[in-house]
């Protein structure tokens, strides 16, 4: 378990999961000298420091060059190499999105980008550094794995997972102070959601920082006997359609939380799986356009992404379930 990030909030320790990344990062690259970093400037703001200290010969920084970033990476994978690429997420998906699709998924190189800071992490430094419409960008590139972990542990478990596995990933990590979720040892398998908590009224799913806001909310839920499904979805590819086909059936009303925009993401996902197999009401929490400048507490909460606004969400589509 990384160290705590930041002082407790309501006696909750908080957790950055970079912090995780490259802990694991350093592991894979004591046991394996193909373990390599490619960065665009970003030493610091991706924790890499200690990484660079004890394996020098082992980072390239690229600098400010992101598209060139990528190329590298994908030219160290051909050279028999395990490269991971590091970068705030806002830069590397959209600067350098058609290498993503062409050097790494359509060639099916094996790299690693690590989109860092993502989602409104960066919030006062506004639109251009908000990471939110990623998810919608990389879901639509096949044969991409796209993972966003919601705590240390499943952050690691992700790092482990596309070191094992072969072919490119993007994995999605943010800078917030999120809890421990998942218990150490419990597994994540690739490609599959997990029930965090049972319930048959509603399902509320989450990836990332959003995980633990509904978690919170399941249980404001559950004060006023509303029984509340919690699903951590943070695959978005490959995708568990199987999860989201039962959640549909088994409770008949879903929620989704992302700290992303609303269309094309988690959201748009369950909703293609829901009108395919079993439609029932939706309701999807995340930013609408560009998101304003603040904080990163202020921007989630503005677009009710906290506990309140996600029970809230929740009792909506369980009035629209009952007018069904």
């Amino acid at each position: 378990m990384s160290t705590p990030s930041a002082p407790p909030v309501d006696g909750v320790l908080r957790f950055d999961c970079r912090d995780a990344t490259v802990a694991k990062l350093e592991a894979l690259a004591a046991g394996d000298d193909r373990v390599c970093a490619v960065v665009n400037d970003s030493v610091g703001s991706s924790k890499l420091g200690q990484f660079a200290k004890h394996f020098p010969d082992r980072l390239v920084n690229v600098g400010i060059a992101e598209q060139n970033m990528i190329g590298v990476a994908a030219g160290l994978a051909n050279g028999g190499m395990i490269p991971f690429v590091f970068g705030a997420s806002c830069f590397l998906t959209a600067r350098a999105l058609e290498q993503i699709k062409v050097d790494l998924a359509y060639s099916g190189a094996n790299v690693k980008v690590v989109g860092v800071s993502s989602g409104v992490a960066y919030g006062e430094l506004g639109p251009t550094h908000h990471s939110i419409e990623d998810l919608a960008w990389l879901r639509a590139i096949s044969d991409l794995h796209v993972v966003v972990p919601a705590d240390p542990y499943a952050t690691a478990c992700a790092v482990d997972d596309a070191f094992r596995t072969d072919g490119p990933f993007f994995i999605r990590t943010s800078r917030i102070p999120v809890p421990a979720i998942h218990d150490e040892g419990s597994g994540l398998p690739l490609g599959r959601a997990v029930q965090l908590r049972d319930g048959n009224d509603v399902t509320i799913i989450a990836n990332g920082v959003t995980v633990g806001l509904a978690l919170d909310a399941a249980a404001e839920l559950a004060a006023g006997s509303v029984s509340a499904r919690v699903l951590d979805l943070a695959w978005i590819a490959p995708f568990d359609a199987a999860a989201v086909a039962a959640a549909a059936i088994e409770t008949g009303a879903i929620v989704t939380v992302e700290e992303a925009v609303r269309t094309g993401g988690l959201g748009g996902a369950v909703a293609e799986i829901v009108a395919d197999v079993h439609p029932v009401p939706v309701q999807r929490l995340g930013f609408d356009g560009f998101a304003p400048t603040g904080s990163a507490a202020w921007l989630l909460d503005r677009s009710g992404l906290h506990a309140g606004g996600i029970a809230d969400a929740a009792r909506s589509v369980l009035a629209r379930k009952a007018r069904r």
